[in-house]
């Protein structure tokens, strides 16, 4: 299997020209900021519960990249900011630049702010959004350019599990409201760390919805925040159009046409 996967991802660039590599190049770049910001709201959680003790004054928090660095934020629930916590690139807690004093928003953290409470409301009043046991729904806000996102991700609530699908995209307009609301996955996907096998040295899914048909910036953001606790060389995500291929390694992408890749593995068993 893993000569197969070795031969698999040299044979790639074969067909590398028939791919949309800025479309790859931006569902990468989605998917790493959505780790970033997902690591700093992990950690910053930590940290946080580590030196602030009046809970009951705890509004709500948020994660974004502030100048290249993974920011954490938290805010009262008169809407002030409580605690600001800046990570560095290895996330090390203790490395950690803690600011608890009390402020307002900057201009940017009011547009996070604002479209993360929106998309609060609008999983809350919208029966799209779905919720599973052993399952907690995550908030990502992402502000690029003119562009506005909040993805909402599963993460799981017990250990040895790893949870793909039962996510949403929300996009916002210039006065942060939503805009649209999408399905990223059409169900919730279950994969176990260590089975009765021991660890497995991948894992894969399939896409059925039309709109989704690579793999998605969700699945890259949790494929690497638990790649530390599995074993996992390679992920592929196939659709009736694309399959996808992500290294756990090196976090390569490759995505290449269905059709392209029958005709490789066609030439391999010749």
């Amino acid at each position: 299997m893993r000569d197969f996967l070795t031969f698999l991802f040299i044979s790639l660039g074969v067909f590398i020209n028939a791919q949309n590599l800025e479309k790859n190049a931006e569902i990468r770049q989605e998917g790493i900021e959505l780790y970033r910001s997902e690591m700093a709201s992990w950690y910053g959680t930590d940290v946080f519960k580590e030196n602030y003790t009046q809970s009951e004054n705890v509004g709500g928090y948020f994660s974004y990249i502030n100048e290249r660095v993974p920011t954490c934020i938290f805010f009262s629930k008169k809407n002030k900011v409580i605690a600001t916590i800046s990570f560095p690139a290895n996330y090390n807690p203790k490395d950690a630049k803690k600011d608890f004093t009390e402020r307002d928003f900057t201009p940017l953290e009011k547009d996070y702010f604002s479209i993360r409470q929106n998309a609060l409301k609008r999983v809350q009043n919208d029966t799209i959004f779905k919720n599973y046991k052993d399952a907690n729904l995550n908030f990502v806000p992402i502000i690029r350019n003119t562009m506005k996102k909040v993805y909402v991700l599963s993460g799981p609530s017990i250990d040895n599990i790893v949870i793909f699908g039962n996510d949403y995209l929300l996009t916002f307009n210039d006065k942060n409201e939503v805009k649209n609301v999408e399905k990223l996955h059409k169900g919730m996907i279950v994969q176990k760390i260590i089975d009765e096998d021991g660890p497995a040295v991948g894992g894969a899914h399939s896409h059925v919805l039309e709109n989704w048909q690579e793999i998605t910036p969700t699945d890259i953001c949790t494929l690497m925040l638990y790649q530390r606790f599995t074993n996992w060389d390679q992920y592929t995500v196939v659709s009736k159009d694309y399959i996808s291929f992500w290294d756990c390694k090196s976090n390569d992408l490759t995505i290449i046409k269905s059709e392209d890749y029958e005709k490789m593995t066609a030439k391999e068993k010749k």
